[in-house]
Order: C-alpha cells, then sequence, then structure tokens
C-alpha cells in the first residue's frame, strides 16, 4: 500500500483531498497509457496560428548565436485548439512559478544572465538601480 504509486495530489491514504467549502472541484483524474509515447528535447519552438488553432514547431539550436545560413532543424509539430493551448499555458505556468518559488527566479534575457554570472564570479552585489 505504502509503496503504490499516487497521483498528483492524493492523499497518503489515496483519497484524493476533499475541497475547502466554497472552493471549486479539482480537475478528475483521468487514466494515462504512456507505452507509445517517446521524448524529446527542443531549445526551439516557433509558434503559429490559424483562427482555430495553434502549432507549435519544436526543434534542436545547435548554434550559440544565431547563423542565417544554417537553419534550425524542427522536429515535432504540435497542433492543438485554443482551448487546449489555454489549458497548457496554466499548467506550464503553475509549474514554473513552482520551480521559481523553489530554485529563484528564472531569467530569460542572456544579457542579464551573462552580466549576473560575471558579477557572482568577481564577489559582487547585484548592480545600483
Amino acid at each position: 500500500m505504502a509503496d503504490e504509486p499516487k497521483k498528483f495530489g492524493e492523499s497518503p491514504l489515496g483519497q484524493p483531498p476533499a475541497p475547502a467549502p466554497g472552493q471549486p472541484q479539482p480537475a478528475p483524474q483521468f487514466a494515462v497509457d504512456i507505452t507509445a509515447m517517446s521524448a524529446a528535447y527542443a531549445n526551439f519552438c516557433r509558434v503559429t496560428a490559424t483562427p482555430e488553432e495553434l502549432v507549435l514547431d519544436f526543434g534542436l539550436n545547435t548554434q550559440m548565436t544565431p547563423v542565417p545560413t544554417e537553419p534550425v532543424k524542427l522536429t515535432h509539430r504540435l497542433v492543438m485548439n485554443y482551448f487546449t493551448a489555454k489549458r497548457l499555458l496554466g499548467a506550464l505556468h503553475m509549474a514554473v512559478q513552482q520551480h521559481e518559488n523553489t530554485y529563484g527566479v528564472l531569467e530569460t534575457d542572456v544579457q542579464k544572465r551573462v552580466r549576473q554570472g560575471a558579477q557572482q564570479r568577481l564577489g559582487a552585489g547585484p548592480p545600483p538601480r
């Protein structure tokens, strides 16, 4: 019993926690089949859209700086409707927020990361504002 895997959000007894009065009901848990699932790494994503669907193309950019003559090889395409895209947006936001709460803010501006890393190596504090 104690060694059984638990679904995200389940209590130790295997029962989903009861929502507090006035709280919305949690989303239902769905059984999933992962036998045909594959995994891929991507550090590049291109987003395009139609009025009905969102298209996400993923690939691997092997260049440190953009090289216009060498294209990024796209390997996977994910097409979804906007309802699914909005649910994905919420799930990704929650996951990144939990990561930042645990490990600190993720700086997406490469130039700021380089400056912060250099200051940390030199033992300097953050730049004055």
